[in-house]
């Protein structure tokens, strides 16, 4: 009883169909690819500046601010 039949699934996607109709549900989709593919890009732009080594992590940017005060003093 816990999982869904193949009948509960083609219910499901009969009703979703008959409420936005075909069109709109490949608009959607077609929405969703275009997100994953932007958001695959953006990730693929930010790795060559973490590889190279120009980003820092925050615990090296304070070590390095705190490195800067002790040698003013």
């Amino acid at each position: 009883m816990g999982s869904l039949s193949i009948w509960h699934w083609a219910l499901v996607i009969l009703v979703v169909v008959l409420l936005f109709g075909r069109g709109k549900v490949s608009d959607l989709m077609g929405d969703v690819a275009k997100g994953i593919k932007s958001f695959k890009k953006g990730m693929a732009d930010d790795e060559p500046a973490t590889a190279s080594g120009e980003a820092k992590t925050i615990e090296q940017q304070a070590a390095v601010k705190a490195d800067a005060e002790k040698s003013k003093s």
